[in-house]
């Protein structure tokens, strides 16, 4: 699975943030469910158009985003 093939960017659309499959809901607020301690189960039964995968795709972008993050030394 590609997450490049799930989450997309619009300007247009919540602001330019990262979204699933030009829906308009965000990867941020799929992470922020898992954070708060939701299954994925439980996301899926809230939205249900979205997928396993979806749920996925936005843990894959976010490790992606991590691994290029440049860190600082103070």
């Amino acid at each position: 699975m590609n997450y490049r093939d799930i989450i997309t960017i619009e300007p247009g659309k919540r602001g330019g943030k990262p979204c699933i499959r030009g829906l308009r809901i965000t990867v941020y607020d799929v992470l922020e469910y898992l954070a708060s301690g939701m299954t994925p189960s439980e996301i899926l039964q809230d939205f249900p158009y979205l997928t396993a995968e979806d749920i996925q795709a936005c843990l894959a972008y976010a490790a992606d985003r991590e691994r290029h993050l440049m860190s600082v030394a103070a």
